[in-house]
């Protein structure tokens, strides 16, 4: 049995008070480690390829205090980016942690934010290596993530998908975006009425036993494209396709020519016809939408902070998958020649949240 970390209360708010306190909850010694934390750099052990990933998880900006307990900022900071150790079908095996502390913060506030992530860090096997301490107008969460690729099987990327593939989801859509309106409007009251909407928002489970499934599917086939999906199947589709983001740089780092009034799908050669039936959305994402008088298709495309994953695969591959993979759905399909479109519907009307368009600076990301 893993003895119970000390109280709060035996050690006083000092970096070496809060390294002792960190140090009740996270192991010293990890497999993965060579060197843990308490020298100038951790030393990894790293004997097959590693894939690497950072968040910020910022007050005010991606949480907010008046409904986020510390376990839950713990969790989901961390949470964040296993996600996307999740999308590329690795195997989680430690991370770093940096915080920036206001002055409210006290010792049992970082006990019980500890507790929290390491929960998580102890479900997913994870060694925390190391990380930095300072002072701060507002709580600044930083992590650092790093897993191995599957055995048998490689990381998975964006990209790669081809007309005619099967488009798929592992993990619910919307439900977290539902989470934070009704939590942003109740406060954790809504918990009562939207357990599992704010369950999705505060307390969100990577796939990674998915993208593990996912990536070992492909090691004898062409393997799927795969991402996590954390803003929404409007933001995050066309960077799977290649349509948005850095895959869609050309050689010389800049975005190809696009004609004026082209919306991102119309861009490139692919395109994706979503099939998304009601009967396919959470309950709660029902619920939610008809009580606001809102398309819930639309909600669920829009989502954010899903933390599901996102992928494309030949349709050849899908009856194992959907047998292996639990919540693993089928959702569309690849085409050719541009353009996205949902139940026939074509989506350039709707846009997700982007953290630097007009508007957006200073407000609470979905």
């Amino acid at each position: 049995m893993v003895p119970a970390p000390p109280s709060p209360s035996a050690f006083t708010f000092s970096e070496d008070g809060i390294l002792a306190c960190l140090a009740g909850h996270f192991p010293q010694t990890h497999p993965s480690l060579l060197l843990g934390r308490g020298d100038d750099c951790a030393v990894l052990k790293a004997g097959r390829p590693l894939c690497v990933s950072s968040d910020l998880f910022l007050e005010d900006i991606h949480f907010r205090r008046s409904y986020f307990s510390p376990e839950d900022m713990g969790h989901k900071a961390l949470a964040a980016n296993v996600s996307d150790l999740a999308g590329c079908g690795a195997r989680p095996l430690g991370f770093t942690l940096c915080l920036g502390l206001p002055d409210w913060v006290d010792m049992a506030w970082l006990d019980c934010f500890f507790g929290g992530m390491a929960a998580l860090a102890g479900q997913q096997r994870m060694a925390l290596a190391g990380g930095d301490l300072s002072r701060c107008e507002r709580l600044h969460i930083s992590v650092t993530v790093w897993g191995e690729t599957a055995e048998p099987g490689g990381f998975l990327a964006r990209g790669g998908s081809m007309p005619g593939d099967s488009l798929f989801v592992v993990g619910r859509l919307g439900l977290a975006r539902v989470g934070l309106h009704v939590l942003e409007a109740q406060g954790r009251a809504a918990l009562a009425d939207w357990p599992a909407a704010c369950a999705a928002h505060l307390r969100p489970e990577p796939q990674v036993d998915a993208g593990l499934m996912l990536a070992r599917a492909g090691y004898n086939a062409r393997p799927p494209a795969l991402m996590d999906l954390s803003d929404g199947i409007i933001r995050d589709l066309p960077r799977l396709l290649g349509l948005s983001g850095e895959l869609r740089a050309g050689a010389d780092g800049q975005p190809p020519q696009q004609n004026q009034g082209q919306n991102p799908g119309q861009s490139q050669g692919l395109g994706a016809a979503i099939l998304l039936p009601q009967g396919l959305l959470h309950p709660e994402v029902l619920r939610y939408a008809q009580e606001q008088g809102k398309n819930p298709v639309h909600e669920a495309l829009l989502g954010g902070e899903d933390y599901a994953l996102l992928g494309s695969c030949a349709p050849d591959m899908l009856p194992s998958l959907h047998a292996a993979i639990p919540g693993f759905c089928s959702i569309g399909t690849i085409t050719a020649g541009g353009g996205i479109t949902c139940n026939n519907e074509p989506l350039d009307r709707l846009s997700g949240f982007d953290h630097f368009e007009a508007g957006a600076r200073g407000k609470k990301a979905d």
